[in-house]
């Protein structure tokens, strides 16, 4: 049985029977009016669209373009058989192109195994072919992505292919025209993470046109390394404002003295540092806080995002020194100085810092000094100035002292 359903002509032998019958079943209607007989007609026209062209030529060393793929058929004739064409199907579009030479020719397109009863029309009927020699070469693939899908902050590294090489086969003057084989990435969304995917093998000419050839394999997997932008910057320590009265910072120290910082690599270029700012107008003995680290702008992200700060206090003393003599400088031979105000030209001086260093103070760590060089007989009031220890602070009782001169008697 299946040998039977296996041949062409018993497969048409039943056809026919089928379509006969049916022809057979179709009433002739009688009418009381003479002449009015419907008698079905035995012509029929049908269009079979997308029936698939074979191609006869050497495939394993030419290729040849401009064969479409399918063509529509319309046949005309017998109604039985025109029915039985189209619900078989069983012949043949083809063109044959064993005897032609490499090169562009118009041909025709070809039907058989047909029934010669029936008037065929092929569209398109007649077609440009081009024969040409079938080469394959090995091309490197490179990798093409969207790199504005790289968050910022993040390079991509070198993307690594595999395999790296692909065997691309067509027609000789195509493979000639080959500018890039490149691995198209889609990234999709905006990432941090190496990506790794498979992407489809594209083959383009210079100007970016993607060519038609045969691509071996058409996909590979592709792996772009995504890093993080990064150097490690010092960390600067601001302190703002000014502590409380009778307070001094002896130390303000950070449990970090560095941070990385990530940007993008221009922004990196220009970043010298990142710092912690704090406010010491309120210290007023020993403290620990943690503050955030401050970053330029274009700066993504640092870490540490914050650093504990250890700030030291030394609390101020006042200490009172009292008759500290005025030393009077630039007085000539012929000169008496009087002091009027302070009287026996001594005077104090209050001394403000730390108390290791104010409690140990004497008289003689003051020097104070008034220079009366040019000034004439009569009352002067001059400006006192003080020779200090350094690293604290001071003010006398008096500012200036006001004295007399007056010519010696001789």
């Amino acid at each position: 049985m299946d040998k039977w359903l296996d041949n062409r002509w018993f497969l048409r032998g039943v056809s026919l029977l089928l379509a006969f019958l049916l022809f057979s079943s179709v009433p002739i209607t009688n009418s009381n009016k003479s002449g009015n007989i419907n008698v079905p007609s035995n012509e029929d026209t049908e269009v079979i669209t997308e029936v698939p062209v074979n191609s006869y030529y050497d495939s394993e060393n030419l290729v040849v373009t401009g064969i479409p793929e399918t063509v529509d058929v319309r046949i005309q004739g017998p109604r039985n058989i025109v029915q039985q064409a189209r619900a078989l199907r069983d012949f043949e579009v083809y063109v044959d192109l064993t005897e032609l030479e490499m090169g562009e020719h118009q041909i025709q397109i070809n039907i058989r195994d047909i029934s010669e009863r029936l008037t065929v029309t092929i569209d398109p009927s007649n077609i440009t072919v081009n024969i040409q020699e079938r080469v394959t070469r090995d091309f490197k693939v490179s990798a093409e992505f969207n790199s504005g899908m790289i968050a910022d902050g993040y390079v991509a590294g070198s993307p690594s292919i595999e395999p790296d090489t692909v065997q691309v086969t067509g027609a000789k003057n195509v493979i000639d025209q080959i500018g890039y084989v490149k691995a198209n990435v889609n990234i999709g969304e905006e990432t941090k993470d190496t990506v790794t995917t498979k992407a489809d093998v594209l083959v383009l000419d210079k100007d970016m046109n993607k060519l038609d050839v045969t691509v071996e394999p058409s996909t590979v997997d592709v792996t772009i390394p995504i890093e993080s932008s990064s150097k490690k910057v010092p960390l600067d320590i601001v302190p703002k404002g000014n502590p409380p009265e009778g307070v001094t910072i002896d130390s303000i120290t950070s449990d970090v003295n560095e941070a990385t910082i990530i940007a993008n690599p221009e922004v990196l270029e220009d970043v010298k540092k990142v710092r912690v700012e704090v406010d010491v107008s309120n210290i007023t003995e020993d403290t620990e806080v943690t503050l955030p680290i401050i970053i330029s702008n274009g700066v993504v992200e640092v870490s540490p995002e914050t650093a504990k700060l250890t700030i030291k206090v030394k609390k101020q003393e006042e200490v009172t020194l009292s008759n500290i003599p005025i030393t009077v400088s630039g007085q000539t031979e012929d000169q008496n100085i009087n002091f009027r105000d302070p009287e026996n030209g001594r005077t104090s001086v209050i001394a403000t810092g730390q108390a290791e260093l104010v409690n140990g103070l004497t008289v003689g760590d003051f020097e104070l000094l008034i220079d009366v060089s040019g000034l004439l007989e009569g009352d002067h009031s001059v400006d006192i100035s003080v020779s200090a220890p350094n690293n604290i602070s001071w003010k006398l009782a008096s500012q200036k002292a006001n004295i007399t001169i007056s010519k010696k008697e001789t």
